[in-house]
């Protein structure tokens, strides 16, 4: 396991730093390439989190995620798997900018094959890219285009990963466009995975949902809560 580290906090000329949650959480992000988007926000809020808990992202990017829960949830450990390495580094960074060098580790890997031990985490999470590998304009930039369409990583892949780094009862915590809620929910089945909680995301009241929140339980029994709608960005902090 190839744990990337960043010894300095330097902000290069292509990237911005970016003032989240009232001043609370600062955010190097490239200006050009991939930039996190209000899905890591609806993401993090939802996912369930408990005291001690150890957190997984797959595919973190410059590291949004992670950081997030470390600013407002009960977090032990937060490990960020992340395949480009420029965004590893801005990762890496970020934990260190926040002060959250000691809580949150990122390391550079596929996450089709991660280098982490099994039953590591209590909860996985992944942003994962929303559109088929063949479907639509494959952005020029591969930074926005592995984020983008499904390159390096699928459903399948996902779903697989989460269901080795999980402890038994452990929980995965995925956005998706709303089209793709029953081929996710059958696909977490084929991996021990139990849907139970859903909450759609609507752009507003008389909209139909875009985007589906799913979370899911290994090992746990059927039955599933539909939870009220989410409509625009939710109650999200700037």
């Amino acid at each position: 396991m190839n744990e990337y580290r960043s010894r300095e906090i330097p902000v290069h000329s292509h990237e911005s730093v970016d003032v989240f949650l009232n001043g609370r959480l600062k955010l190097i992000q490239s200006r050009d390439g991939y930039r996190f988007s209000v899905d890591a926000f609806l993401l993090s809020s939802f996912a369930t989190i408990k005291k001690g808990d150890t957190v997984v992202d797959l595919g973190t990017g410059c590291g949004i995620i992670p950081l997030l829960l470390l600013a407002s949830a009960p977090v032990n450990l937060a490990v960020g798997l992340e395949i480009q390495e420029e965004l590893a580094d801005q990762a890496a960074r970020n934990a260190a900018l926040n002060g959250f060098a000691r809580r949150m580790k990122v390391i550079r890997g596929d996450l089709r094959f991660p280098p982490l031990s099994s039953q590591c985490a209590d909860v996985v999470l992944c942003n994962p890219p929303y559109r088929r590998a063949r479907s639509g304009r494959l952005n020029p930039d591969p930074r926005k285009a592995i984020a983008r369409h499904e390159i390096l990583a699928t459903p399948n892949h996902i779903l697989a990963a989460g269901a080795r780094l999980l402890r038994p009862k452990g929980r995965l915590a995925v956005i998706y466009p709303s089209t793709r809620l029953v081929e996710v929910t059958a696909g977490m089945r084929r991996f021990n995975l139990e849907p139970k909680r859903i909450r759609m995301v609507h752009p507003h009241q008389e909209a139909p949902a875009k985007l589906v929140l799913l979370e899911a339980w290994l090992g746990a029994r059927p039955g599933v809560d539909i939870l009220p709608p989410v409509f625009g960005q939710g109650d999200l902090a700037a």
